[in-house]
């Protein structure tokens, strides 16, 4: 496996593999509306994670070096945390494109509980990029009731709760590199498992066991495709080619291009569901966006 010191620049396969994760995350929101349409938001998550794991037990073994309690935690908090919240969030009147610009903004929650909790102090220019995404935050949040698909702002909320929870999950990655190696898909695999019972049990104590099973029984080919994308193409292979990216190359390399999934979810969730942001929310994702380019690109600018 290369070493991330190596030169920035990416081979064709990688690159290749960068933008299909770009678009299959992009995407990615859209699919979710389309399988919050008939299932209900905790059910769909479970299914998702059902799906990412449990047919892959008997032939990915557990990662090595790594313990169950972080694989646990890290299960819970991205499956129960963060898209727990996600696809509640959306059911209840998170558009799809704006869910996709708001949810980057775990970058900067990750900065600041990274100096809260591992001691990695922020440079200038990221301070910077975190006011311009904060002002841009504020104008999409006030912007509520009103523009793309008429966004709520227990919506917006709870996607905001959502960026933290992956927040959280990035820490814990980081805790789990320095325990040692493992191989992604293994590590997705497994994670996976933990929020399954949880969410299903939060569902039967929110809507009862009839709901479940109506909802269930009411599945067609639709909500398998949904399922089959979020599990296999948006967790499994997304995740799986994003962490293999990081491996190879530096952060610095690979991280900015993240910057294009909101692009992504914008644009599809216009053509796909007719969402059409207003000048305030326009005006908000912009500030997003530039501060996370700020972030990114700021200490290069300075340098030069």
């Amino acid at each position: 496996m290369s070493s991330p010191s190596q030169p920035a620049g990416m081979s064709r396969i990688d690159w290749f593999s960068a933008i299909v994760v770009i678009v299959v995350w992009g995407l990615n929101f859209v699919v979710m509306k389309w399988g919050l349409d008939k299932i209900s938001p905790l059910l769909l998550c479970a299914l998702r994670f059902a799906a990412a794991s449990l047919p892959l037990l008997l032939f990915v073994r557990p990662p090595k070096n790594l313990s169950w309690s972080l694989l646990a935690a890290y299960g819970l908090v991205q499956g129960v945390g963060q898209f727990g919240l996600l696809f509640t969030g959306m059911k209840l009147g998170m558009p799809a494109g704006m869910a996709s610009v708001v949810l980057q903004t775990q970058a900067f929650i990750t900065m600041l509980m990274a100096a809260a909790f591992l001691n990695e102090k922020p440079r200038s220019w990221q301070w910077i990029g975190l006011l311009i995404a904060i002002s841009g935050l504020v104008l999409i949040g006030t912007a509520h009731g009103d523009g793309a698909s008429d966004m709520t702002l227990t919506g917006f909320v709870l996607t905001v709760g959502a960026a933290f929870m992956w927040a959280s999950s990035n820490l814990l990655t980081r805790v789990a590199a320095k325990q040692g190696s493992y191989e992604p898909v293994s590590f997705i695999v497994w994670t996976s498992v933990f929020p399954i019972i949880p969410l299903v049990l939060l569902v039967w104590w929110m809507e009862g066991g009839d709901v479940i099973t109506a909802q269930l029984q009411s599945i067609g080919w639709k909500e398998v495709g949904v399922i089959a994308y979020l599990a296999f193409l948006s967790t499994l292979l997304g995740y799986g080619l994003w962490t293999r990216l990081l491996q190879r190359y530096a952060a610095s390399t690979v991280a900015p291009l993240s910057l294009l999934v909101p692009v992504i979810g914008l644009l599809s969730a216009m053509l796909l569901l007719g969402e059409s942001p207003n000048k305030l929310q326009w005006f908000g994702t912009l500030g997003v966006l530039l501060g996370m380019v700020v972030n990114q690109f700021g200490g290069r600018l300075m340098r030069r």
